[in-house]
């Protein structure tokens, strides 16, 4: 194969591989809804981040809102403080009662959560600056395998983009998707994600911890009373054949 053809297509791969960033960068500038660690379960509650990115060339980003659909029944919502952004829950009375799946019944829920950035605080005009906004909710619906959060991104400049287009069925990406959140079925062991029930208690793991350090002391011990009894062992025909090398001498002597 010929020079040509490797340079041909180390071209093509470096080609490819900007472009599936450039690719990775335009879907990155929607707001986001993630998840670090096990998904939320049905029924369980759970930490979302809304991944917010600036898009606005000559402005920064000054607040950020999320609506939650009343059908969701989140009774409870808290937000994770940020310096120089206020955060705001609030709760609405329901049209109806809505019973959870530990049969509670929930009147009011949380509809909407929004950032407000304080004077002198933003996301950054032009495209290098992103913002996470926590939130620990639940209980989470059984009734659904998504949770869909409109949101609302305003502008220092007074525009205003609304995320809040559903994605179809057919998986085809709207150009202003809602965040949302894919919810895993019910394990059983009541978290709801977050919370492995693997987990060893506390005592159990220093026991655990103690012993292993035991039984490393006892094997490191009995490796060195090895290594001196190996020693000893191969220094005793040295010490023969001296003695015999000495003896000889003396009745040579004589």
């Amino acid at each position: 194969m010929s020079k040509h053809v490797f340079k041909r297509a180390g071209f093509l791969a470096a080609t490819v591989g900007i472009t599936g960033l450039l690719s990775a960068g335009i879907a990155s500038a929607h707001v986001t809804a993630n998840v670090y660690g096990p998904q939320p379960e049905k029924g369980g509650y759970g930490s979302i981040f809304f991944r917010v990115p600036n898009e606005e060339k000559d402005a920064g980003t000054v607040k950020v809102e999320v609506t939650i659909k009343p059908e969701y029944a989140l009774s409870s919502v808290r937000t994770k403080p940020i310096p120089g952004w206020k955060a705001e829950v609030v709760k609405s009375k329901l049209p109806a009662p809505v019973t959870t799946a530990s049969g509670t019944q929930i009147t009011e829920a949380v509809t909407k959560v929004s950032w407000t950035a304080e004077p002198g605080t933003k996301i950054a005009a032009g495209s290098t600056e992103f913002q996470e906004f926590q939130i620990s909710a639940g209980q989470f619906p059984t009734t659904v395998d998504a949770l869909e959060f409109p949101a609302t991104q305003t502008y220092e400049n007074g525009k205003v983009v609304n995320w809040d287009q559903p994605t179809p069925a057919s998986g085809e990406e709207p150009e202003h998707p809602a965040p949302s959140v894919k919810l895993a079925e019910k394990s059983g062991d009541g978290h709801g994600g977050g919370h492995g029930s693997n987990a060893k208690p506390a005592e159990e793991s220093h026991a655990s911890s103690s012993s292993d350090n035991t039984a490393r002391w006892l094997g490191g011990a009995g490796l060195a009373v090895g290594a001196l009894g190996l020693g000893v062992g191969a220094g005793a025909p040295l010490r023969a054949r001296r003695a015999t090398a000495a003896a000889k001498n003396t009745e040579g002597t004589e």
